[in-house]
């Protein structure tokens, strides 16, 4: 359906202030997901710390014309082409829109939620009846107040069933989802530990999600989930409306039996006169629970399970996230190789286009499946995605996108099959490009993905950016919300990657980036990153560089401040922006105490010299036993540092407060607070609070038997007391695991076992002794992560996480992934 804006002032109650009604296609609440085109809507949400309006400007001047507010810029007049509509909530207004969009169709609509499993459950929903049905459903876990209007947005006369998931975290928010998606049949998964915080218990949470059904027809859950169960039969609405139940006991109208087979899992199942089995490619029980929940809504839809017994035995695993790895010739790999639809396409695309590494944009692209479109419509609709996110260079791979390749107005080159692209495959044909990988699963696109790849080590530092952007926000939520942030990124940002990192957190508008040289932050330049850096540690050789590349200082005594002048002068540059750092008791770096008026007098002489910020250290912030100390530090800057600023006529910003000071010390944030290990998941006092960024991961290459009195390792500092089994793991001290870790200090986790690790700590393996456990070649190992604390690693080393974040080796490969 295609709506004008005039439409859609009235459907959201709007005042209109415009002089043309315009078409809309598409909504956009993120400035940062530009849509270069007159015919989006923009809905300037107003968040705890971001204000859509500020960005109404920007993206004016970047072609959209069509606004959702809740006032007028106060230079309204400066947007002539613009419509404004104004109403009195513009997040109340986008779910107000997506409900009435949702009411001009008829079909069938499943809705989706519980603690965990809602996306797989969706996604394999889709893969079971994918082409017997034509499906709409959730962009990936599109599944909150914003995601679900969006998602419900994209459905359309082409579709005749859809899949909403949909996800709470506060009391009172799943009515409004309800009134969204409004489910003709409902599937609740589990209840669980997710997103407890903000619910008294199990009951509260479960009876909210609850919410989503009570104007559904039919009820899909599992008997077996007892509190959902009893929630269900005592309330007035849900107990009267159509149960389709299952259990793994009588009593139920899916009754099943599971039984592992290898790699694979039987499911026996009885439902009405119908008994069967089917087998799905899992062993976990979190999947097997999915896959059956799925088996019970494809027989409350009243349709033979048996039907779809080869797509069961062939269930992907859901790829809940892309991949980011450094690819050979100095590129970028995105590999989200795991399905393939116009709406993930768009997701990939944009995640593609904020690469500002690379300005070259390269996509791999198989056949898009069963979309219910004809080919020659999908290949339109996939060029004009091409051309709105100006992807430079596109290599298609199918049968059906060969056919279409006169709609492509791009640099391209297709093939009919995988194998035929690998047997053409020269890495030299690459360089300097980010290649985003993106490809229905029966093409292999991951054959691809490792013919590209620049590193094989079997040693791996994954990178979770959802996290990451989890625990920025953690402490953003202590902060005053005019409160700046910096965040610290050097040393690869402790050890987890350069331009990488700091693309998500421009991405996110953190306000300043901190190295330590200036090399860092000109890498971090090159790479596209474009928000303020400032040096810590500058050098007089490195000015020259810090100019070309506007890197900003730190100036911490009277001889960097003369040469950084000197420089200017030269350079015959008027003003730049320098960060004081005071010393208020670190016996550091920094301006003591009987420098303060001396400095500022050489500061009011020169002209070249503007001050942005001034700065200190706190000692021990995190740690009670210095409150007192740090409480004198934070006194002690604020007066000096009021010293300074009172001989200024414009602002200066302020800051002390590191990760800890941040959560222990709110009196101390200052105009801004510098973020550091907080962000990479260590936290002062609230530890459940942060999310784990970062994961050290091997593999088991070798499982070994050890005779009694037999030596391990160099030096035989191993001894086998009994007989034993070891395993050999590919990792050493020279990609970061202490040698001090060696003859069972150290303990890795594989497989549900922490294993202790055996002898000497070599430099590119270790050996561990895993008697009596369950462990194979080819295990997964963690040497740090969710399963094993880096604070655990830490302890048993006496020394601090910032070390064993920073020791992993520029060989050990990383790889980066985002929801």
């Amino acid at each position: 359906m295609i709506y004008t804006t005039l439409q859609i002032s009235d459907i959201i109650k709007a005042q209109y202030v415009g002089k043309h009604d315009c078409e809309i296609n598409n909504l956009l609440i993120d400035s940062r997901n530009i849509i270069s085109s007159p015919n989006t809507l923009f809905f300037a949400i107003k968040g705890k710390r971001h204000d859509g309006h500020e960005f109404i400007d920007e993206l004016y001047n970047r072609g959209i014309q069509n606004f959702v507010v809740e006032f007028l810029p106060k230079n309204n007049f400066s947007f002539p082409k613009a419509n404004f509509l104004i109403v009195k909530n513009t997040l109340r207004a986008l779910q107000d829109l997506a409900t009435f969009h949702r009411k001009e169709f008829k079909y069938p609509v499943i809705g989706i939620t519980g603690s965990n499993g809602k996306t797989i459950v969706k996604e394999w929903i889709y893969h079971i009846l994918q082409g017997k049905k034509r499906i709409i459903r959730n962009p990936k876990s599109y599944n909150s107040q914003v995601g679900v209007p969006l998602s419900v947005w994209l459905m359309d006369e082409n579709y005749n069933l859809a899949i909403f998931e949909a996800g709470i975290s506060l009391p009172g928010e799943m009515e409004k989802l309800e009134k969204i998606i409004q489910p003709n049949i409902g599937l609740i998964t589990n209840i669980g530990e997710p997103h407890q915080e903000n619910f008294k218990d199990h009951k509260e949470k479960a009876t909210e999600k609850l919410k989503l059904f009570y104007n559904s027809d039919i009820l899909v859950y599992s008997k077996d989930q007892g509190l959902i169960d009893e929630l269900v039969q005592k309330d007035d609405m849900l107990s009267k409306k159509k149960h389709f139940t299952w259990s793994e006991n009588k009593g139920t109208d899916l009754v099943v039996k599971t039984n592992q087979k290898g790699n694979t899992t039987e499911i026996k199942f009885y439902s009405g006169k119908c008994y069967d089995t089917l087998t799905i490619p899992f062993t976990d029980k979190a999947s097997v629970e999915d896959a059956i929940h799925v088996l019970s809504l494809i027989c409350a839809l009243e349709v033979n399970p048996i039907e779809f017994k080869n797509r069961f035995e062939n269930l992907p695993p859901v790829a809940m996230r892309m991949e980011l790895k450094k690819g050979a010739n100095n590129c970028s790999i995105i590999n989200d190789s795991y399905n393939s639809d116009l709406n993930s396409l768009e997701i990939a695309l944009n995640y593609l286009s904020q690469q500002n590494q690379h300005r070259k944009k390269t996509l791999i692209l198989s056949d898009i499946l069963q979309s219910g479109k004809s080919d020659k419509e999908l290949y339109s609709l996939v060029a004009s995605l091409l051309e709105k996110f100006k992807i430079n260079k596109l290599i298609g791979i199918g049968k059906s996108i060969v056919t279409q390749k006169n709609q492509f107005k791009l640099s391209q080159v297709f093939y009919n099959t995988t194998d035929d692209f690998l047997s053409e495959f020269n890495k030299e044909n690459f360089c300097e490009e980010a290649i985003l990988l993106k490809g229905s699963r029966n093409f292999q696109f991951e054959r691809i993905s490792s013919a590209l790849e620049e590193k094989t080590h079997r040693t791996v530092l994954e990178i979770n950016l959802n996290a990451l952007v989890h625990n920025l926000n953690y402490f953003r939520s202590k902060l005053k919300p005019e409160t700046k942030i910096m965040v610290m990124v050097k040393a690869l940002s402790y050890g987890s990657g350069t331009f990488e990192i700091a693309n998500i957190l421009q991405y996110q508008r953190v306000n300043y980036l901190g190295v330590a040289f200036a090399d860092e932050g000109v890498a971090l330049r090159e790479a596209g990153i474009k928000i303020p850096i400032v040096v810590m540690n500058p050098e007089e050789s490195s000015f020259e560089l810090m100019l070309k590349y506007q890197l900003e200082p730190e100036i911490y005594n009277f001889r960097i401040l003369e040469q950084f002048i000197n420089e200017l002068e030269k350079a015959k540059l008027k003003v730049y922006p320098v960060h004081l750092k005071l010393d208020t008791g670190m016996n550091r770096l920094g301006f003591l105490k009987s420098e303060i008026l001396r400095l500022i007098e050489i500061l009011k002489e020169t002209k070249t010299i503007k001050v942005a910020t001034i700065f200190s250290h706190l000692v021990g912030s995190e740690d009670p036993v210095h409150d007192n100390y740090t409480k004198k530090q934070i006194s002690l800057f604020d007066e000096l540092s009021a010293k300074i600023i009172n001989k200024f006529n414009y602002p200066i910003i302020r800051h002390i407060s590191n990760s800890a000071g941040i959560e222990r010390f709110p009196e101390a944030q200052f105009e801004m607070v510098r973020l550091g290990i907080g962000l990479y998941g260590i936290s002062a006092t609230n530890q459940e609070q942060l999310s784990v960024v970062s994961t050290l991961k091997s593999t088991v290459i070798q499982v070994k038997q050890v005779t009694k009195d037999d030596t391990i390792g160099y030096n035989r500092k191993g001894k086998a007391n009994d007989d034993m089994t070891i395993a050999i793991i590919p990792v050493g001290y020279a990609d970061g695991l202490n040698r001090k870790l060696s003859n069972g200090k150290g303990k890795l986790y594989i497989n549900g076992f922490f294993v202790p690790i055996i002898g000497n700590v070599c430099m590119d393996m270790c050996m561990v002794d895993i008697t009596g456990c369950n462990i194979h070649e080819g295990d997964e190992v963690i040497v740090f992560g969710k399963e094993q604390p880096v604070t655990d690693l830490a302890n048993a080393l006496e020394t601090i996480p910032y070390e064993i974040f920073t020791s992993v080796s520029s060989r050990v490969k990383r790889i980066y992934f985002q929801e």
